[in-house]
């Protein structure tokens, strides 16, 4: 669960209380449902498309996040590194105080490893890898600050974006230097159709925007039990193997790191999935959307990963909108209209009196179809 969600908030009635009992076998279910769905598109891509290895990093990056996972969920529960619930959240969420958090630090390393070993010769790996891990390292300072003031912020707004952009321009010259961006060093983006939008410099802008923007729109989405988990396996995978469609022999490397990346979600979701016993935090939300863009700037795939993430741009929307509308029409008393009965998205729905895993669901299922449009509409 986040520590990041944006006002102004709803007034309407909280989404109402489940019982543990059966949601805990249902929230097994359908994160190996999940689980199984992904294995088997990875299987069909490693039989029908040449070179391609994704199978093997996805069950590998699984089996030891959700080792690890179980070894640190007590640890961290030990600790009191509990989440702080907002109170002007859906008081539903109330009860999940004190529920451990930071749990991007159990399993994004994980992803990064056995991505990176895949194919330890290309050097885009190390950079993709390394912005990664250091948006681990902001989200994981926000959340500690959070835990030590026992308030739902952490690091300031200007702080935090400060801190993502510099760590985005490093990453932005390092591929500018081994000309990694766009099409060759020409700074060019693949559109569907077979059109081109020639940027040249201006994909260092481009750039900084697609990492701070997917990178906050995955904080924005991790705001129920499983909700980014699942969402970030899909989309990973959705990435991974657009690059292993994309004729030319594919991107097997960049590929093969997706798809670990999603393994380490999978393997999160053992313990995140509804009722959760951990929460990713900032450490994890921020790290999976960095990953997710880094990944799209360096193959060409922005706009697969536009399609493909489109829960994560629905969420991102809905805050900005919210925002937006509300201070157009703020009156002398302070008050003004909403959009959204709470922003982001998945609190609308909940609000309006689906259960958490039925969001949860609905969203994960908007997410394949997303990844199966984004793949019939290769660039």
């Amino acid at each position: 669960m986040s520590s990041s969600t944006s006002p102004p908030n709803a007034t309407s009635p909280s989404a109402p209380q489940e019982q543990p009992s059966g949601g805990q076998s249902r929230g097994r279910l359908s994160a190996l449902l999940l689980a199984l769905l992904l294995l088997l598109a990875c299987l069909l891509s490693d039989w029908l498309v040449p070179n391609s290895v994704l199978s093997l990093p996805l069950l590998v990056a699984t089996a030891i996040a959700a080792a690890t996972t179980a070894w640190g969920e007590p640890r961290l529960r030990r600790l009191k590194i509990g989440q702080v619930i907002r109170q002007e959240g859906p008081q539903a969420h109330l009860s999940k105080a004190g529920t451990p958090t930071m749990g991007g630090l159990l399993v994004v390393p994980v992803g990064v490893l056995v991505g990176g070993l895949t194919s330890p010769e290309d050097p885009r790996l190390l950079a993709v890898g390394a912005l990664s891990l250091a948006f681990m390292a902001i989200g994981a300072t926000d959340d500690w600050r959070s835990l030590t003031k026992r308030r739902n912020t952490g690091l300031g707004p200007r702080a935090k974006l400060l801190l993502q952009a510099l760590a985005s321009l490093a990453f932005l010259y390092w591929a500018w230097q081994g000309q990694w961006l766009g099409m060759a060093e020409a700074g060019n983006i693949a559109l569907p159709l077979g059109w081109v939008l020639p940027l040249g410099l201006l994909i260092w802008p481009l750039g900084l925007f697609v990492v701070l923007a997917e990178s906050n729109a995955t904080n924005l989405t991790d705001g129920l039990d499983g909700l980014a988990a699942g969402c970030g396996a899909i989309v990973s995978t959705g990435l991974g193997l657009q690059l292993m469609l994309r004729g030319q022999e594919g991107d097997p490397s960049l590929a093969a790191f997706c798809v670990a990346m999603a393994g380490c979600w999978l393997g999160f979701l053992a313990h995140n999935r509804h009722p959760a016993r951990l929460f990713m935090g900032d450490t994890g939300s921020l790290a999976m959307g960095a990953g997710l863009a880094a990944v799209a700037l360096l193959s060409n795939s922005l706009w697969p990963l536009l399609v493909m993430g489109g829960v994560f741009l629905a969420e991102s929307l809905s805050v900005i909108l919210q925002v937006g509308v509300f201070k157009a029409t703020k009156g002398p008393d302070g008050q003004g209209r909403r959009l959204f009965r709470m922003a982001p998205l998945h609190h609308h729905y909940e609000l309006g009196g689906l259960k958490e895993q039925q969001v949860v669901l609905r969203f994960w299922a908007a997410s394949l179809a997303l990844v199966i449009l984004g793949l019939i509409l290769l660039p």
